[in-house]
């Protein structure tokens, strides 16, 4: 697996994103919450796609429960 690449918060849409998943990178989000800073990263291992979050580890199935986890907390563009 290859080393982690951040991005920011609303940088990419959620399909450029699990394209990157995809092709095996781990991508660390830099976000806020509530005025405050908060990096998360998700990851895919080829089965399970993952958001792991400083207090929550997100699993997710498929794409499509990936591409929406995103979009609520809103770390992509709405595009």
């Amino acid at each position: 697996m290859s080393g982690s690449n951040v991005v920011e918060s609303g940088e990419y849409t959620a399909d450029e994103l699990l394209e990157r998943l995809r092709e095996g990178e781990r991508l660390v989000v830099r976000t806020e919450v509530l005025g405050n800073p908060e990096e998360l990263t998700l990851r895919y291992d080829g089965e399970t796609y993952y958001c792991d979050t400083p207090t929550t580890l997100h699993k997710h199935e498929t794409a499509e429960e990936m591409r929406e986890c995103m979009r609520h907390y809103g770390y992509v563009t709405a595009a």
